[in-house]
């Protein structure tokens, strides 16, 4: 007999038992991880330091390239290419919230671009290579702050930096790792996770909040239109200001990377700009829709985008009413989301929406906002929390223009009391 069994008629014939026998051996592990059996706290723990080893790899590689390409000069022949390192070091930890120290001279002002891309970076990791448990993602959580403190020690960042160094590290990774593990097909929807808390709030609580988030996201977008509008504008300033520094083609790419970072900060000191608060990019400055007050600044193209004086005028004083705009559009989604059972029901709402706002205003400003070197250079942005109340209000008036004159219950309670009055 065959090794393929009896032939029947000329076609050969496999036999069960052999045929059993192949379909139940384990299948090559060539292309198997070696991660497989592991705890899954393992995986959370390679997924944290991927994501901080990526993402200070796109730091750390600009600056070796510079010092790379300017070896050669002279005057720099007592720097080590360990200093390059260390201004991408320095530069991840400040998107970090850690100050860096540069001489006598200490920088606050967090490169919203840094931490975007850390963000991502840990969303991307844990999307790709985590496992959705809990033991995975206190364990990257744990790893990625443990990483970032242990980075501020070896770049000389004093105590009260540490700690800083800690709740960035915690606060990035929980976000950044937490989103990527909910994006991955075994795991719950947020949805699921939030709905035993989340079912717990009032139903006028529940929408006003997401409402508030829905406000938070359209005004960001408006504000990054505005950018682009200034970057337009100012297109001419910018390409003086790139011409006279006379860069060269590493170095332009170092300039580009540098002002990535920090575009995010332009565009919620825009979001300042439209609240009617303004902002200031160095002590004396102060750019507003009503009023521009110029000064000396930096040879940084960036800049080159900042409204001028020609900017402002009448038609742009009524900016803010754009805030207004946006809490229409909250105002019809509160309309459209919510049953009202009682008539105060949609003026929780609204309020609750022109807090959530604000609040989230507030810390973006705030983050967007510090010192960026010395003398004029130690203030920078704006005030969180002035902006947020602007933005809040304006919101606020806007959802209420809106939500309460479609409510039922509402008119019916304004006329039972004009009746009571009148008799």
């Amino acid at each position: 007999m065959s090794a393929t069994g009896p032939r029947t008629g000329g076609t050969p014939v496999v036999d069960r038992r052999r045929r059993r026998t192949l379909v139940d051996q384990p299948a090559p592990t060539f292309f198997t991880s070696a991660l497989d059996g592991a705890p899954r706290w393992v995986a959370g723990i390679l997924s944290a330091l991927q994501a901080a080893l990526l993402s200070f790899l796109v730091l750390a590689l600009p600056a070796v390239a510079a010092y790379v390409a300017t070896s050669a000069d002279p005057s720099n022949s007592g720097v080590g290419w360990f200093r390059s390192v260390g201004v991408g070091a320095s530069l991840w930890l400040l998107g970090h919230g850690v100050p860096a120290h540069v001489g006598p001279v200490v920088v606050t002002l967090v490169p919203l671009g840094v931490t975007a891309l850390a963000l991502f970076a840990c969303y991307a990791s844990a999307r790709r290579s985590g496992l959705a448990t809990r033991s995975s993602y206190a364990a990257g959580v744990a790893t990625y702050a443990v990483v970032t403190v242990l980075l501020a020690l070896f770049s000389g960042v004093p105590g009260a930096g540490l700690v800083r160094a800690l709740a960035g590290g915690l606060a990035v990774s929980a976000v950044g790792l937490g989103a990527g593990l909910l994006a991955r097909p075994e795991a719950p929807s947020l949805r699921a996770v939030t709905r035993p808390a989340w079912s717990r709030l009032p139903a006028p609580a529940r929408t006003g909040i997401a409402g508030g988030v829905l406000a938070s996201a359209a005004l960001v977008l408006v504000a990054a239109l505005v950018t682009a509008l200034w970057v337009l504008a100012g297109s001419s300033t910018i390409g003086d200001v790139v011409r006279g520094l006379g860069l060269d083609a590493v170095g332009g790419v170092v300039l580009a990377v540098a002002e990535l970072t920090y575009l995010p900060n332009l565009v919620v000191w825009a979001l300042a700009w439209l609240t009617g608060a303004g902002f200031s990019v160095g002590a004396g400055t102060h750019f507003a829709p009503d009023d521009v007050v110029g000064g000396a600044l930096p040879a940084v193209p960036m800049l080159g985008a900042l409204p001028s004086s020609d900017v402002a005028g009448p038609g742009t004083s009524l900016v803010p009413l754009l805030l207004v705009a946006v809490g229409c559009l909250v105002g019809l989604y509160v309309h459209r989301r919510l049953v009202s059972q009682r008539w105060w029901d949609r003026i929780v709402a609204c309020a609750t929406a022109g807090t959530t706002a604000a609040v989230v205003v507030m810390l973006l400003v705030t983050a967007a906002s510090g010192s960026a070197g010395p003398d004029r250079l130690a203030d920078v942005g704006a005030q969180g929390g002035i902006v947020g109340l602007l933005a809040g209000a304006g919101v606020l008036v806007g959802a209420l223009l809106v939500a309460l004159p479609g409510d039922a219950l509402l008119r019916g309670q304004i006329g039972r009391t004009l009746r009571r009055e009148q008799d």
